[in-house]
């Protein structure tokens, strides 16, 4: 066969890719599909608290600083910082134009203070639930896919539990209205227990409703502390989301009361991918500095398990 011009012969190798398969003639690396990333890493709110109520830092202003002192462009909210604004929506359209414009990625709001999920009282719980509407319907104004719920309620394991596998299956219906993700953190009381909280969520059986581990809220009471490794394994199947909780860092830079490595040891064995929000919650540096040295500790996770 005669080659006339480089376009000629280019157009017939297409023919001849098109019709043989990309196997017989590319080399086997190009035919790899890329890498899936082990996970994303976000700025949860929190990690600014100190600076938040002491009044030297807004909610407007808390996406910026996260993308241009951290060079974190996703970030979790935390509703008392909105000051009872969440349904202002010259307001929230603020928050989603100052993202926007900036491409910082809206991806949670984690809600407190709106009542208990999980409590007894039937009409108490039905009345949480409706407090947290306010949070999906002003979360799907941001663009974020999720907000975080507390399963909390008094009474025994059992009572507790039937209790919160209503009320957030009430609300987990409401999100999936909505598009929006329902979240439970193990947040102290039953909650932090591992195998409970699954239960749960199983129990609820909604593809909106999962969890957001935390990995240092295992504390169910004063005297009684979970397995925080046992717990993340157990809460893993149903995570949409992590929450790498950072107190204090040894000389190498890793953290000093929890073993990360293995830690994320067990989230690879589970196949899990997704946003891991850095939560600095030390007294020992300063929340710029706990947020850098948790990032840090995140990215060379991450090289690890490349």
């Amino acid at each position: 066969m005669e080659i006339k011009d480089r376009r000629s012969f280019l157009r017939d190798i297409g023919l001849l890719t098109a019709a043989t398969g990309l196997s017989g003639i590319l080399p086997l690396d190009t035919l790899a599909a890329p890498k899936k990333e082990f996970f994303k890493i976000s700025l949860a709110q929190w990690s600014l608290h100190k600076s938040l109520f002491g009044g030297k830092l807004t909610n407007l202003d808390f996406p910026l600083k996260a993308k241009n002192d951290f060079g974190i462009n996703i970030v979790e909210y935390v509703s008392p910082f909105f000051n009872k604004k969440e349904t202002d929506q010259a307001y929230l359209k603020e928050l989603l134009t100052r993202t926007k414009n900036e491409g910082i990625q809206n991806h949670l709001i984690m809600i407190d203070g709106e009542g208990q999920l999980g409590d007894k009282n039937e009409a108490a719980r039905i009345k949480a639930v409706e407090n947290h509407y306010k949070w999906v319907d002003a979360a799907k104004v941001l663009g974020c896919k999720t907000i975080r719920v507390n399963a909390g309620g008094g009474g025994t394991e059992e009572e507790v539990k039937a209790a919160a596998v209503d009320g957030l299956g009430r609300l987990s219906e409401y999100g999936r209205k909505n598009k929006i993700n329902i979240i439970v953190e193990n947040h102290g009381g039953y909650s932090s227990d591992g195998s409970w909280l699954s239960s749960v969520i199983k129990q609820v059986n909604n593809p909106y409703c999962g969890t957001l581990p935390d990995f240092g809220n295992f504390k169910i009471s004063s005297t009684r502390e979970y397995d925080r490794y046992k717990g993340i394994a157990e809460l893993l199947p149903y995570a949409k989301g992590l929450s790498a909780k950072t107190y204090d860092f040894d000389d190498k830079g890793n953290e000093a009361t929890m073993d990360y490595e293995r830690i994320f040891k067990i989230v690879q064995a589970g196949k899990w991918t997704g946003i891991v929000g850095i939560e600095y919650e030390g007294d020992k540096l300063s929340e710029d500095e706990g947020i850098k040295k948790t990032k840090e500790l995140l990215l060379k996770i991450q090289e690890l398990h490349k």
